[in-house]
């Protein structure tokens, strides 16, 4: 596995553990793409025809060759202007205005480790792993799966580095690829220098591009809006180009900066899977063209919508990091970015201690609140077995409602009663960890920072802006500006000693414009505006070394793998709705790990739904994340009190399991394309009856199940739900952990939990939906070898 050039050929490939990714130099020097997919060896450019296409053009070296033709090769980092006139990787543009760049290859080395990117977030290299036997449980992600035949995994990293260049331009490309082999997965960027004596405008910008000569596919990507992020959407492919995309600012409740490109008998188990995730948390585009003759074009990076990026002689432009990787059904695919994030991405004090179980204020008192009804709050929490109480929005400035106040980040000691020092101290001595809140891109037009300031946020002049939330953006792309907020911040919040910060985001950007010259109608202000927030939320974990950062944008409007690189859990959703949650839970796991989602357990009737659903069930979804409540303790009953008391128990013991173990979705839409997988000849679906999912010890020797219903119905067909990570020939015995209420029929418990199973009945066979009385009913399974 590895990297490997042949000089001769002036072919690199790539070999992973199960995939192969392969590129070649062409006749005329243009980088091609070969080949990437399952593991295999050989030159893949026997695969390439050349044919005289109509109105495809030719590289003027070809001579009268018109069977070479840029327009129907595949390519490795196309450009506009080189005769490929499908969607480019690269638009550049001269001080006259004039597009085109025909990049040719200068050079491809090897170099150990992997590159960093300065200013962006990166996947790093970890020689080792932490969680060998830890509290006698092994979570070694590393360690071979039981179904693999090889033995040896290879943790070396490597970087590949290929240089293109146009002369007559003034450009030069150079490519990285980094390689984790033992978990599949490539990752891209490039660096783009301006090497000419004038000024040249990059107007598109992708960090990685595939083309495939073959395959007729399929798109998944996870779309929404606000309070219903990221649900999984499947489509097929047709002639054109489709591509989901933000220009908002950041990464957005709408549309998700990662898809996969998949096959049409594609399910969890089986069928070719691409995934493509960007580590970036700003204006992203994400596209898929099928074109003329059936191949097809699949890339990912900056959005080109208001970029127009100036590079002076000798400037460069690093582009952010874009992760591909190549698996046999979507959830193994899945794990590799898990494995990717919990392992390369993810890092800090945090990143694999046992996060504590918090108590948000927000949705418990929202800003009616005062320094004692707080520490109520902590004592009440404390009394239930919370490690950790937050105080949200409303403790700084003059903040009583969301029209005032952000931008000055002073303790408003006359609506807490106290110092915020003092608050934090006599919460620290219950003993109980204390978090905050803080929104620091933003600013109220009604605040002493705006007044003194009015520069320093986004307004175009002579025009009204556009509110929303009655709050305008802070221009980040200024150091000063950054400088200014993080000092008062950091100042403010030293003293009470914080165990936990978070930080919110709770507008778009409409307004791009920058009030130092030289930045307006450049194209370049809001990708300076997300290096200037990376910027910040670096210095801060710096000025807080051993604070828990958590991620933030009205819920999940920048739940990114780029800002899990700084924050290892991201509020997943204002939506704190139970059911709804399952399909947002669902639709962020194939991405994301379990251990990155802020999933609390809410007051019902819901804040945001009115829906009421049990505890249990509030409870065993919330537990599929980093676990937490949002309500007023004062206001439960004994019994409810009891309930959680249990519920926060049955988290810790089970802790270790739930951020390590693989996870494995067993009911969805992924599971219905082939209508075989979690279907009834009658057309009563798994994922209509229920929603369920696994976690899996490392080991294969214990896992969780999580199942939750959802329609009922009179008389309804037995379902069965597949487990799956097992040992086939072991033995299994199921234990209830936690359930919603009791069985219609006690029968079905004791044939559930009585006899022992082989892995192949759990797998083969399943196990039966309990039948429950009402919707919403839910039930957490243990699964241990006998």
């Amino acid at each position: 596995m590895g990297i490997l050039i042949d000089q001769s050929k002036k072919l690199c490939t790539i070999q992973t553990a199960h995939s192969t990714y392969q590129m070649g130099v062409g006749t005329y020097g243009h980088l091609l793409h070969y080949y990437y997919g399952p593991y295999a060896e050989g030159d893949f450019s026997a695969m390439l025809r050349f044919r005289d296409r109509g109105f495809s053009g030719n590289p003027y070296e070809a001579g009268n060759d018109r069977t070479y033709s840029m327009d129907t090769l595949p390519h490795e980092f196309s450009t506009f202007g080189s005769g490929d006139f499908r969607t480019p990787a690269c638009l550049v543009k001269d001080d006259h205005g004039v597009y085109g760049a025909d990049l040719r290859f200068v050079s491809a080395e090897v170099k150990p480790g992997k590159y960093s990117l300065p200013g962006l977030p990166a996947a790093f290299a970890s020689e080792a792993n932490p969680y060998n036997d830890r509290n006698g449980f092994s979570r070694d992600l590393y360690s071979v799966s039981h179904d693999k035949e090889n033995t040896e995994i290879d943790h070396t990293t490597e970087t590949l580095i290929i240089t293109l260049a146009d002369s007559t331009v003034g450009l030069t490309v150079k490519l990285l690829y980094g390689v984790f082999p033992e978990i599949d997965v490539i990752t891209r960027s490039a660096i783009l220098t301006n090497t000419g004596n004038k000024t040249i405008y990059i107007d598109k910008a992708d960090s990685a591009s595939l083309d495939f000569l073959t395959g007729d596919f399929d798109f998944v990507h996870f779309s929404g809006r606000y309070g219903t992020e990221r649900l999984y959407h499947r489509e097929a492919i047709t002639e054109g180009v489709k591509s989901i995309s933000s220009i908002r600012g950041e990464s957005s409740h709408q549309q998700s900066p990662a898809a996969i490109l998949c096959a049409k008998n594609t399910t969890e188990e089986s069928g070719a899977a691409y995934g493509i995730a960007l580590l970036y948390s700003g204006n992203f585009k994400l596209s898929v063209e099928l074109d003329q003759f059936g191949s097809t074009r699949f890339s990912a990076g900056l959005n080109d919508e208001m970029l127009s990026y100036d590079l002076t002689p000798g400037e460069e432009l690093t582009l952010p990091e874009a992760v591909l990787s190549y698996a046999s059904g979507f959830a193994a695919l899945s794990q590799h970015y898990h494995d990717l994030v919990n392992f390369h991405i993810v890092h800090g004090a945090w990143t694999h201690e046992d996060r504590p179980v918090l108590l948000n204020s927000w949705e418990g008192c929202y800003f009616d609140f005062d320094g004692e009804k707080v520490i109520q709050l902590a004592a009440n929490a404390k009394d239930l077995g919370i490690d950790l109480l937050v105080m949200d929005d409303g403790w700084f400035g003059k903040r009583d409602d969301d029209t005032s106040g952000l931008g000055d980040w002073v303790t408003n000691e006359k609506k807490l009663g106290m110092p915020l020092s003092e608050l934090a101290k006599r919460i620290h001595a219950l003993p109980m960890k204390f978090g905050i809140w803080i929104e620091p891109e933003m600013v109220s037009e009604d605040s002493d920072f705006y007044r003194a300031h009015p520069d320093y946020a986004f307004v175009i002049p002579g025009k009204k802006p556009v509110r929303s939330r009655y709050q305008l953006v802070l221009d980040f792309s200024r150091r000063e500006v950054v400088d200014a907020v993080l000092t008062k911040i950091v100042e403010t919040l030293k003293p009470a000693k914080p165990d936990y910060i978070k930080m919110d985001m709770n507008r778009s950007i409409h307004e791009v414009y920058s009030q130092i010259a030289g930045y307006q109608n450049r194209g370049k202000l809001l990708h300076q505006y997300v290096l200037g927030v990376y910027d910040f939320i670096t210095r801060l974990k710096e000025a807080f070394p051993e604070v828990l950062i958590e991620g933030c944008s009205g819920g999940g409007g920048r739940f990114d793998l780029g800002m899990m690189y700084y924050t290892p859990q991201i509020w997943l959703s204002d939506n704190t709705d139970a059911i709804e949650r399952l399909s947002l839970q669902y639709g962020a796991s194939f991405f994301a790990p379990v251990s990155t989602m802020g999933s609390h357990v809410s007051a019902v009737p819901n804040h945001q739904t009115g829906r009421s659903t049990p505890l249990a069930t509030r409870a065993i979804v919330a537990m599929a994340g980093s676990f937490g409540y949002e309500l007023d303790p004062a206001k439960l009953s004994d019994e409810e009190k009891d309930a959680i008391r249990t519920q926060i128990k049955i988290f810790k013991n089970y802790q270790l399991l739930i951020q390590g173990g693989r996870y494995y979705r067993l009911t969805g839409p992924s599971l219905g394309i082939t209508h075989t997988e979690g279907y009834s000849a009658t057309g009563y679906t798994a994922p209509e009856a229920a929603m369920a999912w696994e976690i899996v010890s490392a080991d294969a020797k214990r896992a969780l199940v999580s199942i939750v219903t959802k329609d009922q119905h009179c008389n309804p067909p037995v379902c069965y739900i597949k487990l799956k990570g097992l040992f086939m020939n072991q033995m299994y015995r199921i234990s209830i952990v936690l359930k919603s209420t009791d069985f219609l029929d006690r029968r079905e418990e004791e044939a559930l939990t009585a006899p022992a199973y082989t892995g192949a009945i759990l797998m083969q066979g399943g196990i039966a939906v309990p039948y429950f009385a009402g919707e919403y009913q839910s039930i957490l399974l243990s699964v241990y070898q006998a």
